[in-house]
């Protein structure tokens, strides 16, 4: 029979990640938030509880756990707050992977033990202002010149990117040309502080306001040749597969901002009042909690079958679509409801809610739209191109 519980050894990081994120981060984080600063102390204490080496084997500085690990962490500190959960699951996801899944030797243990303790944080340079899930729209360039790579473009709404302890990121670009006649696309690491490598002030951003968030700028970068990440042209399919993997882990928080949002809900009912009753009372209320419920359950059980399928080595590309749509949709829901439910207080920064409700919307954007989950599901069915 299947069995959704966790064992004992991820049920003590869930409560444990859980006891964190109400401790250490719930009676801070709004300051944080309302000052658009980036909460060094909390990163550092992550880093110092291994969150940020996870997934990571111990020869290389991590916990040797796995990326269901990471989901689960992630989900506990979204739960809370955001803007935490998206500086874990960039720094992990987008930032360390990739070095991991397709560096060298010699890359994997000149930064990873860096990056697993949280000294570091590691930035994944794909979207530009004229492109995002499209290829071929890439305009940023790299040439060989000798035993040097040449970056120049442009890198937009990039994470973890320009933080003091930012120290790389990997930037897809192009190397040239295939046979086909479209773009060979590769993957260049890119350490901080290059020459002609530059990064712009933070974005005034609507959410994830305690995160760091960049447009980043290359104008004859040079870094060594070792720099390519993998194989020379097959930068484009390790970053689908470094996102196919971050959807689960998007999904993942997404399901934490959607019990966050139950959990203040519950709260809140409990205390407030109406025509001499507990708002908790009126069952319009009860059936907007417990659609809630039912969206977060669900969502939570999807990202748990795709996570499960990754560990396997089976395919889950369609079970990570279904399971980013699907808990994206949940976050921005619940959000939605929960505000209504807070009214005017729903609609003030100084409550968690208006923070999840301001959240949740870039999670129906980021690592792939709505709209590309649904085509991504429907070729896995056999339909369209």
């Amino acid at each position: 029979m299947l069995d959704f519980r966790l064992d004992e050894e991820y049920e003590s990081l869930r409560k444990t990640v859980q006891e964190f994120a109400q401790e250490e981060v719930a009676p801070v984080i709004g300051d944080f938030y309302e000052r658009n600063e980036f909460p060094y102390e909390i990163v550092a204490k992550m880093g110092r509880m291994g969150l940020f080496g996870l997934p990571f084997p111990e020869e290389y500085g991590g916990m040797g756990g796995d990326y269901f690990a990471l989901c689960l962490a992630l989900e506990e500190l979204a739960r809370v707050d955001s803007s935490v959960a998206i500086t874990l699951e960039a720094g992990v996801s987008l930032g360390a992977v990739p070095l991991f899944r397709f560096g060298s030797e010699e890359q994997k243990r000149e930064w990873l033990p860096r990056l697993c303790a949280g000294e570091q944080l590691g930035a994944f340079g794909l979207t530009e202002p004229g492109s995002g899930s499209d290829a071929s729209g890439l305009r940023t360039t790299a040439r060989l010149d000798g035993d040097e790579w040449v970056v120049n473009g442009t890198k937009a709404f990039i994470t973890n990117s320009g933080t003091d302890i930012t120290g790389l990121v990997t930037v897809a670009a192009v190397t040239g040309q295939r046979e086909d006649g479209r773009k060979e696309i590769s993957a260049i690491l890119v350490p901080s502080g290059t020459p002609g490598f530059t990064v712009s002030k933070k974005y005034s951003k609507v959410g994830w306001n305690a995160s760091d968030t960049r447009e980043l700028s290359f104008e004859d970068c040079r870094v060594p040749a070792a720099n390519l990440v993998g194989q020379r042209g097959r930068g484009y399919a390790q970053f689908l597969q470094t996102l196919d993997e971050g959807r689960v882990a998007i999904a993942a928080l997404g399901v934490g901002l959607a019990q966050g949002c139950i959990d203040e809900c519950l709260r809140y009912v409990g205390e407030r009042e109406a025509f001499g009753h507990k708002i908790g009372e009126y069952q319009a209320i009860q059936f907007k909690i417990a659609d809630m419920e039912v969206r977060t359950h669900l969502a939570r059980l999807a990202y748990y079958e795709a996570a499960g399928r990754m560990l396997r080595g089976e395919p889950f590309k369609r079970e990570a679509a279904i399971a980013k749509l699907v808990s994206s949709e949940a976050a921005m829901d619940n959000a939605r409801e929960a505000t209504q439910i807070f009214g005017g207080y729903g609609f003030m920064n100084e409550y968690p809610v208006g923070r999840f409700y301001r959240d949740a919307k870039i999670l129906e954007i980021g690592e792939g739209t709505s709209e590309v989950q649904r085509m991504l599901i429907a070729r896995e069915l056999g339909l369209g191109r």
